[in-house]
């Protein structure tokens, strides 16, 4: 299995030699293919070649370059004389087609996820804003399907961001009204896809990135902004107690954590009206909590990092807490030394940091 789970091809075994005269017979077809390629003229002949090459290996970007400037060639000779735009449309919808096939056994290659947004944007300025729409709709749809497939696919997570700017970008001009933004939407789909796996670090960076703008978006008041935070501070603290060894948890706790210091930037606060006294009551809480989950579960570094970055965080609005003391943070960075002593050196500076 790989990272996530998902099946990978089985290794190399023992090549034979009839094997590999016959991997030096397929090396040599393709170098005489790539020679073809780029000796030929813009034509069809030449798009299908491409094709060809391509689905042996995707990750040749200068072939999807040239993949392009021989569309573009041939988009212009097809509306140059004057006919429909028919062609186009097909040649559009056909690499679409290939782009889709490439990326159900290649989901992680960005020069798919590239192209395809090639072909979208070309087919908007071809086709208008009311196709754009229809067809930036229709590949949130397939998105769906890839994160469906690989809840963590990272590169359908940033291509998914993309979509929806698009789709709200062309909202009004097919339905006549003014810009409806997709970040509720957006939220909940976050919100459901952190349910049903909670080690899902893009979901969790998603959601970090839509809060921001979900409340400018609802003009949200300092109550609904506290209510917003106590949720998602009760979420996390959910997962953590579910499973303290998941790094991605603990990151999102962190995001949390550091809306509240008075140095993050206002746009990324989610409470913009917190005293020095707010902020210690919050660090107080997460740390009461997270010493608990630690009496059973004593071998796991997040909860002493997490820790260390309370402690650190606390210090920076107040001098000095009875919830903790000096000799408790040298403990927490002994038990992260000995939990992860690769990391010694960036444990060292945390230590100088933080005068212990």
């Amino acid at each position: 299995l790989s990272k996530h789970g998902i099946t990978r091809a089985a290794g190399t075994a023992v090549r034979t030699e009839e094997a590999r005269q016959q991997q030096l017979r397929d090396i040599d077809a393709y170098k005489e293919l790539v020679d073809l390629i780029t000796e030929r003229q813009y034509t069809l002949e030449v798009l299908g070649l491409v094709t060809k090459l391509l689905k042996q290996n995707p990750e040749y970007y200068t072939i999807w370059n040239h993949r392009r400037r021989v569309l573009n060639a041939l988009f212009s000779s097809d509306t140059a004389d004057g006919s429909s735009k028919h062609g186009v449309n097909d040649l559009l919808q056909n690499d679409l087609q290939l782009t889709f096939a490439l990326l159900r056994q290649y989901p992680k290659c960005y020069w798919i996820w590239n192209h395809r947004n090639w072909l979208l944007e070309t087919a908007e300025s071809q086709r208008g804003a009311d196709m754009g729409h229809q067809l930036w709709s229709g590949e949130l749809l397939l998105v769906n399907k890839m994160l469906g497939a690989d809840s963590r696919n990272f590169h359908a997570w940033s291509y998914r961001r993309f979509v929806t700017a698009q789709i709200e970008r062309l909202t009004p001009h097919t339905e006549g009204q003014a810009s409806r933004s997709m970040t509720d939407s957006e939220f909940e789909y976050t919100s459901s896809m952190v349910k049903s796996n909670l080690s899902n670090f893009s979901a969790w960076h998603h959601r970090s990135k839509i809060i921001p703008r979900l409340l400018n978006e609802r003009d949200a008041d300092a109550e609904a902004r506290r209510a917003l935070l106590e949720f998602e501070l009760a979420l996390i603290c959910e997962a953590i107690n579910t499973d303290p060894f998941d790094q991605s948890i603990w990151f999102y706790h962190q995001y949390l954590m550091t809306t509240l210091s008075p140095n993050c930037p206002s746009q990324d606060r989610i409470v913009l009206d917190l005293s020095n006294g707010d902020r210690q009551q919050y660090y107080e809480n997460e740390m009461r909590y997270i010493r608990e989950i630690l009496e059973d579960e004593e071998d796991c570094k997040w909860i002493y990092e997490g820790l260390l970055f309370l402690a650190g965080a606390y210090l920076e609005v107040d001098s000095g807490t009875k919830v903790f003391t000096t000799a408790d943070m040298r403990s927490w960075l002994k038990h992260l030394k000995r939990l992860d002593p690769l990391r010694k050196g960036r444990w060292d500076e945390l230590g100088q940091r933080l005068d212990l």
